[in-house]
């Protein structure tokens, strides 16, 4: 095989015999699967158009933030489904005086990392149990229904986070769970699949082309080639966007922007990874976690999960994860519970010591994430300083479906953006919108609003904001 690189795309001329732009004629056409064609290295490139305004309907963006102390701001979400028992999940007093709930007590080790939000509402219909509140908190909008199938009506925080601090990661993001589908979207009908596997997650980010700091890096000869595309086409570019109306240059320009964001990407597998002292391999998971006596392993699988994750992060892989432990209307049986975990949020009486306990269990998940995050040192502080983890769940009270009270877990400040050790309670159940808007620019984004409909926000919580 040859060792000759493609040449300079920015010093290249198009050779003989090469066609010039497609358009560039007064009356040439332009249609939605006009192609963008170049030469790169002997070889033929194309790239495709985005929708335009010229063929549908135009779409928004958001914007970028910034680094804190030198490390990068990361988002996490833990997920779990079926709510909580409020009676026993609200803290009884409020600020920084306040001891933490029976349900909570598995984070005690976080608390002076920790705030907890209450008496928020997802102000939005709740048409759909459990989807509706549990997709309707994420993307501060509500559900759609496009014929028969209900979906999203917009991304959910992980990935509007993500379409921003991914840009020049490996993965913009990474989904993960123990017994979850998960409600990670980037938009209508548009669900990102979770890794259940914790071995196929380890493979997936530390196999293959993954490097550790100051060994000799993998590099595929071929990359080169694949992430010039857009200089390879610049030429047609310049003509295309005299061909357009204003809305539709705009289009054209985040579209190209996404595509250099990808060669980024691309480009990043071929240097160095970054020095990051705390960057290591973590321990190869078991090949399968078989059931106990008919009940899911769901302990075992979360510690290996949250290694994983938390390891994909310190190495700069990825500045976005979601742990997803178990889905909305989740039956899976808990160990020590009699009943699936969904059967006993309708059907056990009173005040529900049986969900209590399954809560506390899934808090203790939450636990587990954390202490993976917390012990990776990173300068003077560590990870989860560096990062926030957003704990939620599809509903307040699970037996109701309830929309109230709805329980929000911050972990981490976001790098001193984001209040932490309190406890707030809303007194006019305001929106859980203002949180996510909150969080959002506590990592770096730059939101004039979050959500839509009777959720939508201007304005932040600022309780929380730092």
């Amino acid at each position: 095989m040859s060792s000759r690189l493609p040449p300079d795309p920015k010093t290249f001329r198009r050779p003989q015999g090469v066609a010039p732009t497609p358009w560039s004629g007064r009356h040439a056409a332009l249609s939605r699967r006009t192609l963008l064609r170049g030469v790169l290295g002997g070889a033929l490139v194309t790239l495709g158009l985005p929708p335009l305004e010229l063929f549908m309907n135009s779409h928004g963006t958001a914007y970028a933030g910034d680094t804190s102390d030198g490390f990068p701001r990361r988002f996490g979400l833990f997920f779990w489904g079926n709510g909580v028992v409020p009676t026993r999940w609200v803290p009884a007093k409020t600020g920084t005086d306040y001891e933490l709930s029976e349900e909570l007590l598995p984070l005690a080790a976080h608390k002076s990392r920790l705030a907890v939000v209450t008496g928020m509402r997802v102000t939005l219909p709740n048409t759909e149990p459990h989807f509706s509140t549990g997709a309707g908190f994420l993307t501060g909008r509500p559900v759609a229904k496009i014929g028969s199938n209900v979906t999203v009506e917009g991304p959910t925080i992980d990935q509007i986070i993500a379409a921003v601090t991914g840009q020049e990661t490996r993965f913009p993001s990474l989904e993960a769970g123990c017994n979850s589908d998960g409600l990670s979207y980037t938009g209508p009908n548009a669900q990102n699949p979770v890794e259940r596997s914790p071995l196929a997650l380890f493979e997936r980010v530390f196999g293959g082309s993954f490097t550790l700091p100051g060994d000799t890096p993998k590099v595929d000869p071929t990359l080169r080639l694949k992430r010039s595309v857009l200089d390879a086409v610049s030429e047609q570019l310049s003509a295309l966007k005299t061909r357009v109306g204003a809305n539709d240059q705009l289009r054209l320009q985040q579209h190209f922007e996404g595509v250099r964001a990808l060669e980024k990407r691309l480009a990043r597998l071929e240097e160095d990874p970054p020095q990051l002292a705390a960057c290591a391999l973590p321990q190869r998971p078991a090949t399968e976690f078989p059931d106990v006596e008919g009940r899911p392993p769901l302990a075992a699988k979360n510690a290996a999960v949250s290694e994983i994750l938390a390891l994909a992060l310190a190495c700069d892989q990825t500045r976005v994860i979601s742990s997803w432990f178990t889905h909305p209307v989740s039956n899976v049986l808990f160990p020590g519970a009699p009943q699936g975990h969904h059967e006993l949020t309708h059907n056990e009486p009173g005040d529900q010591p049986e969900v209590h306990k399954i809560t506390v269990q899934c808090i203790e998940a939450m636990a587990q994430l954390c202490d993976a995050l917390a012990g990776i040192q990173e300068g003077t502080g560590t990870l989860l300083d560096h990062m926030v983890v957003l704990g939620t769940s599809d509903v307040g009270l699970g037996k109701t479906h309830s929309p109230d009270d709805f329980p929000i877990l911050l972990v981490g400040s976001a790098g001193g953006a984001l209040k932490t050790g309190h406890h707030y309670r809303s007194g006019s159940n305001e929106t859980t919108s203002k949180v996510l808007l909150s969080v959002a620019r506590g990592v770096g984004l730059d939101l004039a609003s979050f959500g839509g409909a009777d959720a939508e926000t201007q304005d932040g919580l600022s309780a929380i904001e730092a």
